[in-house]
């Protein structure tokens, strides 16, 4: 009776994607990569990324199963072999390194692109939110009614929570906690940026030192509050995804659309404050369209930026294009 009961709660989940070669794990590798890249930048989504390139129903299955009593029934009875397949275990480490290397890599140089070239960087990321949207939509099977209304209301509620004005916070062990949590939801939900919650909560630029310093102390309770923040919200988004899974992309389409407002390179500063540090920082920004032609010439500033965008949608559509091979790929295998 106990193995026949261990046989049935063990099985593999239905949402794992089988791997077996190297090849398949340096992809899941660079998929992680790309989501840290995203997630590093206020308004571009990490959970985006993981969308295009197909991961995004394993890995909120896979991190839902950590809550899930299965899970702790085989963990706690010592059977660490089945604990590691129910969750997926070296397709999350996997990801996680991919994740923790971009945003070791790439921290410095989009602080510093950030600070000193702002319209090509937000240009970039502009394009990748754009390319983004136009392959998340079409999964959408069929646009009824109540699908049009959740695109809205994703619409309406992203454009609205990019709008709202950073504030300063404290910096006590509890609120690193806090924000790691709030961030990490919105880090998996694509077109809501973590990194955009973070400089809401006014933590962004505090963690981006913490990184480039090695902070440790910082990041580790960041990571501790990330970490219950996920398992708790994939619970959530997981049975979304069962049952209502069209209506779901559909509200997540919404959200990036939302997002582009955060993300438009062009903004006009009307009001700033003094940080922590002393220095000045806006804090009300509104976006405008800049003149095409300024004296006479074309304005460069424009054309730089336009090919920043396409370069965002091309990596977008050449990431897209990687995973819909490697998928077929695999299916073939099998």
């Amino acid at each position: 009776m106990k193995t026949s009961a261990v046989k049935t709660i063990h099985k593999t989940p239905e949402f794992v994607q089988e791997r077996k070669r190297f090849q398949d794990y340096l992809g899941v590798y660079a998929s992680g990569f790309a989501m840290g890249s995203a997630d590093v930048v206020p308004g571009v989504s990490g959970g985006t990324i993981a969308f295009i390139v197909g991961i995004y129903e394993e890995l909120i299955g896979s991190i839902r199963m950590i809550g899930q009593p299965v899970f702790w029934r085989a963990l706690l009875s010592l059977q660490w072999r089945e604990a590691i397949r129910l969750i997926n275990l070296a397709f999350l480490l996997t990801l996680l390194a991919g994740i923790a290397t971009a945003i070791v890599l790439l921290a410095p140089g989009i602080e510093w692109m950030l600070v000193h070239q702002p319209i090509i960087i937000w240009s970039f990321f502009f394009g990748l939110v754009l390319a983004s949207i136009l392959l998340v939509a079409p999964r959408v099977k069929v646009w009824s009614i109540s699908r049009w209304v959740a695109l809205a209301a994703g619409v309406v509620g992203a454009y609205w929570l990019v709008g709202l004005t950073p504030v300063q916070t404290p910096e006590e062990w509890w609120f690193l906690m806090l924000s790691g949590a709030i961030a990490i939801c919105a880090m998996i939900l694509p077109g809501i940026s973590g990194s955009f919650i973070l400089v809401l909560l006014g933590k962004y630029q505090f963690f981006i030192n913490a990184v480039n310093q090695r902070d440790l102390v910082s990041i580790a309770l960041a990571g501790i509050g990330a970490a219950i923040g996920l398992v708790t919200f994939a619970q959530v988004l997981s049975w979304l995804f069962r049952r209502y899974h069209d209506l779901t992309v559909a509200a997540l389409t919404g959200l990036m659309i939302g997002s582009l407002r955060k993300v438009w390179p062009w903004k006009e500063t009307v009001a700033t404050m003094i940080d922590r540090h002393g220095e000045e920082v806006p804090l009300i920004q509104r976006n405008f369209i800049p003149p095409f032609f300024v004296e006479g010439s074309v304005n460069m500033e424009i054309v730089f930026a336009l090919a920043a965008a396409l370069l965002g949608v091309a990596l977008v559509l050449v990431v897209e294009r990687m995973a819909m091979a490697r998928n077929n790929e695999g299916k073939r295998a099998a």
